[in-house]
């Protein structure tokens, strides 16, 4: 009966039961799926967070648990790019895509800069740092997007009186932040390779991966939306579902690339005991080389608890220089002349 609605008065949510263009069909049932992993991705994370003992890993979980509900949010987006174009539906595309997009992609470069030090050997960003700077990076977006919707409204709802074009240019320039983001996080994920730590680097190459397959993404769908559906004559009637699929694909991309390879490695370090040995830097030979000469320096004590002084000969052998009892007299051997005559002097 509600099929049959839908074919004879199509409305907003003719595409909801379209037959014969089956693509929101199978792009809802992807985020359902979407939306029921996601949740239980972040029930996973909230029950590592009390088992996870090293502390270079527990601080970037509460921006993973961020990043998890910005994915959650693209999954339930999609809905609204799959009903038709109208008042309601105009405001939340324009305002959610890129705010979701840039929370998401300011996650991932937090998490990068953390990693930029922990392969350098140095200490880690605490989780409130981490956080701040997700948060603090993605709020630029969310105030652009305020600001255009805002405007918008306010004159008469103009979502309703641009052209498909138009439309589109406004929608893609309004996420030039987010472009900028991608590729920040970019740079930065790639800077993760640079240092002594080996087992920090696969976070950093997830985290690149992951980027790089979305900058693909973005690339693949703006140019079909702006050259591509005009030249093939398909604008409007591709304009959602292209967007809708980027959007689909590129939430599933950060799950399957990023999300759930960073949950084994979590889930294999929660199953030790003692804090993961083998996400700690190994010190560098010269260093290790120096902390044992100055050990052995410093074992170089008198039983009495009197220090030695310890000198250096050139070639690194320590030299013992014995303190002198001040109270004690000393007698310096004179020379007699018979030995000096036996000596030949």
């Amino acid at each position: 009966m509600y099929e049959d609605d839908c074919i004879k008065s199509p409305g907003d949510y003719y595409f909801v039961c379209d037959n014969e263009g089956p693509w929101a069909i199978i792009l809802e049932a992807l985020a359902a799926i979407g939306i029921v992993v996601t949740i239980l991705l972040l029930l996973a994370y909230l029950f590592l967070m009390r088992r996870v003992q090293d502390c270079s890993q527990w601080n970037v979980l509460p921006t993973q648990f961020l990043f998890l509900l910005g994915v959650l949010g693209l999954f339930c987006l999609a809905f609204a790019f799959i009903v038709q174009f109208n008042q309601q539906t105009a405001p939340v595309r324009f305002f959610l895509f890129g705010v979701l997009f840039a929370l998401c992609f300011s996650c991932l470069l937090a998490h990068a800069s953390n990693l930029v030090k922990l392969v350098r050997g140095r200490v880690s960003f605490c989780w409130t740092t981490i956080l701040c700077i997700a948060i603090g990076a993605s709020l630029l977006q969310t105030i652009i997007a305020i600001e255009y919707v805002t405007l918008m409204m306010t004159r008469c709802n103009m979502f309703m009186h641009l052209s498909p074009y138009q439309l589109n240019v406004d929608f893609v320039v309004l996420l030039v932040y987010v472009l900028f983001l991608m590729a920040l996080t970019f740079f930065i994920s790639k800077a993760s390779f640079c240092g002594p730590c080996e087992n920090w680097k696969r976070h950093g190459r997830l985290i690149f991966i992951t980027v790089l397959v979305s900058i693909i993404i973005w690339a693949v769908w703006i140019s079909m939306l702006m050259r591509g559906n005009p030249q093939l004559q398909r604008q409007p009637q591709w304009d959602d579902p292209v967007i809708c699929i980027g959007l689909v694909t590129n939430a599933w991309v950060f799950l399957l690339l990023y999300i759930i390879p960073e949950l084994c490695i979590l889930y294999r370090s929660s199953k030790q005991e003692c804090p993961v040995q083998s996400n700690a830097c190994s010190i560098p030979t010269y260093q290790r080389s120096f902390r044992a000469e100055t050990q052995e320096l410093s074992r170089a004590r008198d039983s009495d608890g009197a220090e030695e002084d310890v000198a250096l000969t050139a070639y690194g052998t320590p030299l013992h220089l014995q303190n002198v009892d001040s109270t004690q007299e000393y007698v310096i051997p004179r020379a007699k002349p018979g030995t000096l005559q036996d000596a030949g002097l």
